[in-house]
């Protein structure tokens, strides 16, 4: 991941910070709440600032650029239509593009929801791989 220097990153509750001042990035494991989920480390504090949005969340803003998030999201859209609209098909309509088309509706639908599920914690990669 490259950060993309001179952004800036919302924290949360009105609080922005340059991506390229950013240093760390720690979850708030004990008092975690609202407006408490992460410590964010910057090269010219002491201290770390509280944000209320995840790690994650954080550094995805810290390396994608805005135009970037818009069409990510977009895309998750159209996936979304893409699968209830291959869930309406008839099990006939199925049938016909399996066997004439060999077009396999349910094997699309799982990729598609594979695409928007969320990574699971096992999956994820540890805090470390993002500044390795």
């Amino acid at each position: 991941m490259e950060i993309k220097p001179g952004r800036m990153v919302y924290l949360g509750y009105g609080k922005y910070w340059r991506s390229d001042e950013i240093v760390g990035l720690n979850p708030i494991e004990e008092g975690r709440g609202p407006g408490r989920r992460t410590e964010v480390y910057a090269a010219t504090r002491s201290e770390p600032m509280i944000a209320s949005r995840s790690e994650r969340t954080i550094l995805q803003d810290m390396v994608t650029a805005p135009e970037e998030i818009f069409r990510m999201e977009e895309a998750r859209s159209v996936i979304g239509d893409l699968i209830d609209a291959l869930g309406d098909l008839s099990p006939l309509l199925r049938r016909v593009l399996s066997n004439e088309g060999h077009f396999e509706v349910e094997k699309w639908e799982e990729r598609l929801k594979g695409l928007l599920a969320p990574e699971r914690e096992d999956e994820a990669k540890s805090q470390s791989d993002f500044f390795a």
